[in-house]
Order: C-alpha cells, then sequence, then structure tokens
C-alpha cells in the first residue's frame, strides 16, 4: 500500500507532467537531415555496353540502390527524384522500369530533357533521400498521377512537391493555352499539395522552373509573381528544357517549409526583391539560394563571377562555403563542365558535395547558373 508520502510524491509527479510547456517554435520547426546524391547514370553491366533506355534506366536505379545502401538507406527513403533524359522519346519506356523499382509511395519527380556529362548515358538521375518518417501528400482534389510519382512528400517541416505541368486537378488531362494561363494552372495544383500538407505559398523557399521556350519567360513570370509572396518571394532557377508532353511549355519544382524563423537573405547594398524571386531564403536551418549567374569571357569566369554573388549572399547570412549540402550546376554547354568544374573545386574545396551538373540552355545569355542549399 502507497503511503501518504508516496501518494503525495505521485500526485506531484503527474502535475509536473501536466505544465510541461510546450516545446519552443524552433525545436518544433526543426528540419530534417537529408542525403543528396548526384548524377547516377548506368551505362555498362557486366563489362558490357547498354545501349538501350530501359537497360540503362534499371543499371542506374541498381547503382542507386548501392549509393542508397551506402547512406543506410533504401528506394522507400527516396523523396525526390530528378530524372535527366537525352531524348524525350525515352520517357514511356524509362517508366516502364523506373515504376518497377518505385511501386508503393513513389517520390516526388520532374523529369526533363537535358544534355548528360556521360556522352554514352541516355538517362542520370540525381536524388534526395531521408530517414525516418515521411508522409505522402495526396490531395483531396487532385486526382492521383497516373505516372509512378507522388504529389508531395513531407518529411518533418519540409513539404518536396513533384514537378508540376498544367493538368486538370480533376481528370489529370492537359489543360493547354499560353505560358501564362499553363502557369496559373501549374500553381493551382501547387496549391492543392500545400493546402493538403497544411501549408501556403508562404511556405516556398525554393522553385526550379523548366520552359521549353524562354522567350515566354516575361509571360510566365508576371503569371508566377500572382502566387509567390511580394516580400519574400522563393529563391528561384529557371532554365529551358524540353518537356516529357509537348502540351506542355512549363513544369515548376518546388520545397516548402515551415519556418517561424524564415527571412530574405540580402547582400550587402541589395535591396528588397522587385522580381519575384529572392537571392536567398533562410529558414533557420537551411538557407536556400537562388540560381546564380555572372559575367565573363568564358564559362570559368562566369562560374567564379556565380559563386562571388553567391558568396555575397552566404555572407549576409552568416553562412559559408563550407556549409554547402547541395549544389546544381547548369551548363549551356555541356562540354565546359570540366572547366567549371574546377573552379567549384577551388572555391569549395575537396569535401564539397558532388553537384548535379546538367545541360540546359539559361534563360538570356549565360553559358552558366548555378544553386546551392547551406544547412547550418
Amino acid at each position: 500500500m502507497a503511503t501518504r508520502n508516496t501518494r503525495g510524491t505521485l500526485i506531484g509527479c503527474l502535475l509536473a507532467l501536466a505544465f510541461v510547456p510546450p516545446l519552443p517554435s524552433s525545436a518544433q520547426e526543426q528540419e530534417a537531415e537529408f542525403v543528396y546524391i548526384s548524377n547516377i547514370t548506368g551505362t555498362q553491366a557486366g563489362g558490357e555496353a547498354l545501349t538501350g533506355v530501359a537497360e540503362q534506366t534499371a543499371a542506374a536505379l541498381d547503382n542507386l540502390g548501392e549509393a542508397l545502401r551506402e547512406h543506410g538507406l533504401g528506394y522507400s527513403d527516396v523523396v525526390v527524384s530528378n530524372v535527366f533524359l537525352r531524348d524525350t522519346r525515352y520517357f514511356q519506356a524509362m517508366n516502364a522500369v523506373y515504376r518497377t523499382y518505385f511501386e508503393d509511395a513513389p517520390p516526388t519527380r520532374a523529369t526533363v530533357q537535358a544534355d548528360l556529362m556521360d556522352p554514352e548515358a541516355l538517362i542520370q538521375i540525381s536524388v534526395v533521400a531521408a530517414g525516418g518518417p515521411k508522409e505522402i501528400i495526396t490531395p483531396a482534389g487532385l486526382r492521383s498521377p497516373a505516372l509512378p510519382y507522388s504529389w508531395g512528400i513531407k518529411v518533418g517541416n519540409t513539404l518536396f512537391l513533384s514537378g508540376a505541368t498544367s493538368r486538370s486537378p480533376e481528370t489529370y488531362q492537359p489543360v493547354t493555352g499560353d505560358v501564362a494561363t499553363q502557369t496559373r494552372r501549374v500553381f493551382g495544383n501547387l496549391g492543392l499539395v500545400l493546402e493538403a500538407a497544411g501549408m501556403s505559398f508562404a511556405d516556398l523557399v525554393s522553385c526550379r522552373v523548366f520552359m521549353d521556350d524562354p522567350r515566354a519567360f516575361g509571360d510566365m513570370n508576371g503569371a508566377y509573381a500572382e502566387f509567390v509572396t511580394a516580400e519574400d518571394p522563393p529563391a528561384r532557377a529557371t532554365v529551358r528544357a524540353a518537356l516529357m508532353n509537348v502540351a506542355f511549355s512549363t513544369e515548376i519544382q518546388c520545397v516548402a517549409v515551415s519556418s517561424s524563423r524564415r527571412s530574405v537573405v540580402l547582400a550587402e547594398g541589395q535591396s528588397a526583391p522587385r522580381s519575384p524571386y529572392s537571392r536567398g531564403i533562410d529558414t533557420g536551418e537551411r538557407v536556400y539560394v537562388a540560381g546564380m549567374t555572372g559575367r565573363g569571357s568564358d564559362a570559368a569566369e562566369e562560374a567564379r563571377a556565380a559563386l562571388g554573388a553567391i558568396k555575397a549572399t552566404l555572407d549576409a547570412a552568416s553562412v559559408g562555403f563550407a556549409d554547402v549540402e547541395n549544389v546544381w550546376v547548369y551548363l549551356a554547354e555541356i562540354r565546359d563542365w570540366d572547366a567549371v568544374r574546377a573552379v567549384l573545386h577551388e572555391t569549395l574545396g575537396d569535401g564539397a558535395p558532388e553537384a548535379t551538373v546538367v545541360g540546359n540552355r539559361l534563360v538570356g545569355r549565360s553559358r552558366v547558373e548555378i544553386q546551392i542549399i547551406i544547412k547550418r
């Protein structure tokens, strides 16, 4: 039988537990750890060259599985997949193989045409993976995709959204029209995913815009600005890329983060953003930097200038290149990669993560665009 003192102690403990203060918002909002695996290809098997896209897709995904296992992860831990095809005609054959590796709760995905570093490669894949619990976001008002990807996956307070195109939310069929019309439909679908995840456009931190015709950039930009917040729009990179369906003009892939510590990063002398993108968004745990370009007489000089612009943004956020978590390099000419790689190594050092590198024409005349994420 419990004594009076014992009963008093038990009651006191229960009362103490009942009045434990909630975790501060910064603890509740702590972002997850992510693993980035870049430029996976599969051009050989058993010493033999693979020449078909189906064979190369299987080999690339097998190689991805090995890379994941090195991190103690598996295919079910992949939350983002970026698939680059040398030719859009490979899309159906790639999908037929791809879906056999991601049968349940497939990762979010964007698939575009690009020039690849390996001249023998027909497909190149970069992924983001995360261990631990995940939430597959399936909006009630958005028809489930017929293709092997999820609309959204939420890990902690970070939401990854698939590359969205202009599809009817009710039928999944293309909604045609000019670039502005399609961009608005894209954001309508992104909004449904955000809402289902308990988030909004104000939580977007980074977007990639793939356009099949950069001459329509102004129209896309005008429609894009109708949805993102004016005072702190997400960081962004916009490049030219052929999409998998000729009916579509634009595909937009985004990341959103719920954070009360969100702020725009402004380098010294910079004013608040006038265009619908920020040079950097700081969530308190990560800094998402926009795709940066620079002037120069060749790709190496442009890369050095772009990294200088990035450094100014990082300095304003009190972080540095030593904290780089992920790097993307877009090249107008893939043959410039060796020169740009040397500049990256010179700036980032030996410990830098492997960059995702693709050949995509840029908006404007730049040869190089670099986009990074910093982990504090």
